[in-house]
């Protein structure tokens, strides 16, 4: 059949095959067009293949999803498809103890025993005297995003001084203390059986009280750094007979702008009464202002009336702003957000602390991110970030700020002079509210005296309790090598 007469056939009437052959022979087009451009490609895998493993019309590997390999979700570097109890994770030295159904991880170094362990390492430095006349043991109260660790180059030095023991302590959602689920925690029993929150202040001040029990001594010298400087304030306004000293490193405590407390005389108010009385006797037989005084008194409550509505509904707007927020924290996104900033900015935080980013090596990075490895770590920080907003019992107080000229005891304050974090010019201008305190300011150092200048910090700590309990001292004497 003529290829001509074909083509003006119905289409209906030539076969598929037939009619590509025709419009080939018409057009004159190369024969590579008389199969689809789209072909699909088989490969044969090698022998170090997966035999699972395909690949789509484009070239691209395709993977079914049961043998999909996992990404490794990390946070700071830290695997988070392997976390783990926290008494797994523990040191050798790591000691827990149970107070309101938490189990909180602290270590306790003595005097003794560290002098022991200097004379079997053979350390032939002289360790620091000891004064006699600090009868105290002291506790550790680290800062947020801390843990025991911080303190881990001080505490042997400041037992060596003190002569008594020296405990610190991870506060919950920090460290290796135990993760509570707080809202099945605190669901559990009646009002008055009802444990408190554990990621509360109040929770860190009944815990640092209970651990100067633990070490079966009346008072205690409580060191604060950053965050744990409130804690160890706090303490002191919740028993202020058993802290003998407060010491607190770059407190993270807002000092109140008006430096000067006023004190009202007695002797104005009664003038001011005194004029009262005078006004409302020549008011009498004025009936215009008697009338006015009427209205004056009326409007003054009503205006008190419409304040004490508007403070209602203030806090009510207040609570429900609190409980949404908490909600949202709570929540699957709110996680997921504490993880990505802590992925994003964590690192960063603990080198920023530091007056030489380049002293914090591998060691002071896994000291750090290591609580990144305890179960439910990323939930724990959000119950305290929600216990934070939510203290219904600080809301009871007044503010802290309005406070420290209340505290007695001695009180030394220590700060770095390129401090970050918190400036060197809040803890002057603390040092100067709180009444007797003493300020030290140590020169190129950041956020972290304890742990960038560890002797200077100890020299100075030593100094202070000279100064405050007594002027003796006693040598540790070492064996004869």
């Amino acid at each position: 059949m003529n290829t001509c007469v074909l083509h003006l056939l119905p289409v209906c009437l030539v076969s598929p095959q037939l009619q590509l052959q025709t419009r080939r022979k018409l057009l004159n087009l190369p024969s590579v067009w008389e199969k689809p451009i789209f072909r699909s490609v088989q490969i044969v895998p090698s022998a170090s293949s997966s035999s699972s493993t395909s690949f789509s019309p484009a070239g691209y590997p395709e993977i079914s999803p049961g043998t999909r390999p996992k990404r490794k979700r990390q946070i700071a570097g830290i695997d988070q498809e392997e976390l783990q109890d926290p008494a797994i994770l523990a040191d050798p030295d790591s000691c827990f103890c149970e107070f309101k159904g938490v189990q909180i991880h602290h270590k306790i170094y003595d005097a003794e025993s560290v002098a022991t362990n200097l004379s079997e390492e053979g350390t032939s430095s002289q360790p620091p005297h000891a004064n006699k006349g600090v009868n105290f043991p002291m506790i550790l109260l680290h800062g947020f995003g801390a843990s025991i660790f911080s303190w881990s180059r001080a505490m042997k030095p400041l037992a060596q001084i003190t002569g008594k023991k020296v405990l610190a302590f991870d506060r919950p959602a920090f460290g290796l203390t135990a993760r509570l689920n707080h809202v099945n925690h605190t669901s559990q029993g009646s009002d008055d059986t009802r444990p408190f929150n554990p990621y509360s202040i109040i929770f860190s001040v009944l815990a640092t009280l209970y651990f100067i029990d633990f070490l079966a001594a009346e008072k205690a010298i409580l060191v604060g750094h950053s965050a744990g400087s409130i804690v160890a304030v706090e303490a002191y306004f919740e028993a202020p007979e058993r802290v003998a000293a407060l010491i607190l490193v770059a407190p993270a405590i807002v000092a109140p702008l008006n430096l000067g407390y006023v004190t009202k005389d007695n002797s104005s108010g009664k003038s001011n009464q005194t004029e009262g009385e005078e006004l409302e006797v020549n008011s009498k037989g004025n009936w215009f202002t008697t009338v006015f005084s009427i209205l004056s008194k009326v409007s003054q409550y009503l205006g008190q009336a419409i304040m004490r509505l508007v403070k209602g509904m203030g806090d009510m707007i207040n609570s429900f702003y609190k409980k949404a927020l908490s909600a949202f924290l709570r929540s699957a996104i709110g996680i997921m957000l504490v993880r990505m900033i802590i992925d994003k900015f964590g690192l960063a935080a603990v080198r920023n602390a530091w007056y030489d980013p380049k002293q914090v090596d591998d060691h002071v990075l896994q000291g750090y991110t290591k609580p990144l490895r305890v179960k439910d770590w990323d939930r724990a920080l959000v119950e305290y970030t929600v216990a934070m907003l939510t203290d219904s019992a600080s809301e009871s107080k007044p503010p802290l700020s309005k406070r420290l000229s209340e505290i007695s005891c001695p009180v030394l304050i220590i700060t770095g002079d390129s401090d970050r974090l918190v400036p060197p010019w809040n803890s002057d201008r603390l040092s100067r509210t709180i009444p007797g305190s003493c300020l030290e300011v140590i020169k190129n150092c950041g956020h972290l005296p304890h742990e960038e200048k560890v002797d200077e910090f100890v020299s100075i700590v030593d100094r202070f309790l000279e100064r405050t309990f007594g002027v003796q001292k006693e040598s540790h004497l070492q064996p004869a090598t």
